[in-house]
């Protein structure tokens, strides 16, 4: 019955409906909804001026009334510092590890986003090389090489990630100085290579990046326990 009543609301309705259960006692504000054009399912909202400005990935704005009541729940309890209730949570996670959704999102990161990077060529190592020697060190040569390149910031957060919609490997541009070991740059690039070798894991509302496979094929690295200090000095 409420899945059919929500069915008809425009989603200025619903954000402001769901206002209403969350702070009852509260005059709601003026609400503008609009859907953008954003690179991935992200979703934001802020309270200015007396009126609630909600932009929306337009890749949500064909989803069922349900999916949008589940996000207008989340963004209106992380407005107001209260907790997302459990099952709406649940609901949005589910509805976006869909297949044919997971799909949807990865063509919109590959056709918008972009990365941003340099080269594999840095001042002090070569990402090409070093691929190619772990490829055939313990993959026996046969993993296709994706883009390779370095961050235009020295992170220290990220030393490394791959982006599967881009197919591209970045390694932080702290690792390339001649402080930094060999061992250390070389740990971080088998790591990220393992992600092409076992790919996230989707079930359900979970999304597992490091599988149990991923994770015993990581502790096989040569000088594993060696690497894994290296990286916490920096």
């Amino acid at each position: 019955m409420l899945d059919s009543a929500i069915s008809f609301e425009t989603p200025q309705q619903l954000f402001t409906r769901v206002f209403c259960e969350l702070k009852p006692r509260t005059v709601p504000p003026e609400v503008r909804v609009q859907f953008c054009r954003f690179a991935n399912a992200n979703s934001s909202i802020r309270l200015e001026n007396s009126c609630l400005h909600v932009r929306i990935s337009d890749v949500l704005e064909g989803a069922p009334a349900p999916i949008l009541e589940a996000l207008a729940f989340i963004l209106l309890s992380k407005l107001y510092r209260r907790p997302v209730p459990a099952g709406y949570a649940v609901r949005y996670r589910r509805y976006l590890n869909r297949k044919d959704m997971r799909r949807n999102l990865h063509l919109v990161r590959q056709t918008r986003g972009h990365k941003l990077a340099t080269g594999p060529q840095g001042a002090h190592y070569d990402l090409n090389q070093i691929f190619d020697e772990l490829n055939f060190r313990y993959f026996f040569g046969l993993m296709a090489k994706p883009n390779l390149g370095w961050s235009l910031r020295r992170s220290r957060t990220t030393l490394g990630h791959y982006d599967p919609s881009h197919h591209i490997i970045i390694l932080s541009k702290l690792l390339d100085d001649a402080k930094v070991p060999q061992l250390a740059v070389e740990y971080v690039m088998f790591h990220e290579m393992l992600h092409l070798r076992f790919p996230v894991d989707h079930s359900g509302t979970r999304r597992r990046v490091h599988t149990p496979e991923f994770k015993e094929a990581e502790r096989k690295y040569p000088r594993y326990e060696e690497a894994k200090e290296l990286l916490k000095k920096l």
